[in-house]
């Protein structure tokens, strides 16, 4: 059977993994230029990596699996090198947390780092490189993808027998192209989260951190939001994120070089309804807004108390930013973000100070926009020969559980076809 693959991320990985030792003729189209210049997600992945029944996607992937998917990924690495962390598995932490309103999410946490990140992908690469049916196209943007009489037609040329597309949420654009004609495969589309990226001194943190690297909390606020946090990186960077049209911000941390700053995102949930249903317009919108205000290709920076206080800050004090200087202005985020979504972080920035004294100090740093684009959910069942896998799929939103949606993919197509 000849099989092609579209965007070689973590979902293909997963895929391919399972498919390389058979006869099966596979072929992995991929947007960037070779290998060098393409990656897991890019920076966004920061090379971490979890074991979690509560968080990475709405598909269930048992805990045996994941661990077994972490360990390949480790195993890529060539040197075993990885920062642990098992949050809330201490009795104290979680008591604590949750007796100030906060949900706190379990899981396991293996960090490879972003300077590890091509290297891993890089032997993964040629490990299926070296097979001999398994064929790599660089440089191939992929527009239009239609399963038409039994076949897959891609670029309204090339026919395959199956399909699978692993683009991502970066994928949109041909994820939007598929959906025009076939707009029944949209199951769901109304969520958007929405926030910023809080950088704060390690010493605040340095407790946390220790116990558990990367802490992940929910709470429900006072206006109805749920806020959570999201990628925490201590001693870590903060960075831009370029998304074509618009920059937002975002976290990473290194496995040898480290600052003395912990960064992490403070994200608010916004589910609509109807007549609402382009979640990623408006999340752009609001991108471009705050581009607007900051600049070219820049984020607005902001102390945490000209944020609450709704003033514009013009001048920093003790904590320094990691994000280079030319990357951002100092300005105000409440120009660009609604009031709602504005209330909702500082109250969960100021309930969590209850809990982690200092996490609210007035001259912590505030930078946005930090937006989380969910994708469509798309039914798979749709198409007999072409199926949806990792995050373009709206089923998944980790590393370990994109490529494990690959892997139960692949595993079920060699159920049925041998």
């Amino acid at each position: 059977m000849k099989i092609a693959v579209i965007g070689f991320g973590a979902a293909a990985i997963g895929f391919i993994e399972i498919m390389k030792e058979t006869d099966h003729e596979i072929h992995v189209f991929e947007k960037s230029k070779d290998i060098y210049s393409s990656s897991i997600s890019g920076i966004r992945a920061d090379g971490k990596l979890f074991v979690s029944k509560e968080m990475g996607g709405n598909i269930d992937v048992d805990l045996k699996l994941q661990k077994k998917l972490v360990d390949y990924y480790i195993d890529k690495s060539g040197n075993g090198e990885v920062e642990t962390g098992k949050s809330f598995k201490t009795k104290d932490y979680y008591e604590k947390f949750y007796a100030h309103g906060f949900l706190p999410v379990r899981s396991d946490f293996y960090h490879l780092g972003t300077d590890q990140l091509k290297q891993v992908l890089y032997n993964i690469f040629e490990d299926f490189k070296s097979r001999k049916n398994i064929h790599f196209h660089f440089s191939q943007t992929i527009e239009s993808v239609k399963s038409l009489n039994g076949q897959v037609i891609i670029n309204e040329k090339e026919k395959f027998d199956y399909a699978i597309v692993a683009v991502g949420r970066s994928g949109h654009k041909l994820i939007t192209n598929i959906t025009k004609d076939s707009p029944e495969l949209i199951i769901y589309n109304k969520k958007i989260d929405l926030g910023i990226r809080y950088e704060v001194p390690d010493h605040i943190v340095n407790e946390l951190n220790s116990e558990m690297y990367e802490f992940k909390v929910k709470y429900k606020c006072k206006t109805g939001y749920m806020v959570r946090t999201f990628c925490n990186n201590p001693s870590g960077y903060v960075v831009t994120e370029h998304y074509g049209d618009f920059v937002t911000v975002n976290g990473h941390a290194k496995l040898k070089d480290k600052s003395t700053n912990t960064n992490f995102a403070i994200l608010t949930t916004v589910e609509l309804t109807q007549p609402f249903n382009d979640p990623t317009g408006f999340g752009s919108y609001i991108a471009k807004l705050s581009n607007l205000l900051a600049g070219d290709e820049k984020v607005i920076l902001q102390t945490y108390a000209k944020f609450r206080d709704s003033k514009r800050t013009k001048h920093l004090y003790r904590v320094k930013p990691t994000l280079d200087e030319k990357k951002y202005i100092l300005g105000d985020i409440n120009l660009a973000f609604p009031r709602r979504i504005i209330e909702s972080i500082i109250d969960f920035i100021d309930n969590l100070d209850n809990v982690i004294p200092g996490i609210s100090g007035e001259d912590n740093l505030v930078y946005a926009p930090e937006i989380k684009f969910y994708s469509n959910v798309l039914d798979n069942s749709k198409f007999h020969n072409l199926k949806f896998v990792g995050d373009c799929s709206g089923l998944t939103r980790s590393i370990i559980y994109a490529t494990a949606h690959g892997y139960i993919t692949g595993k079920e197509l060699l159920n049925e076809f041998g």
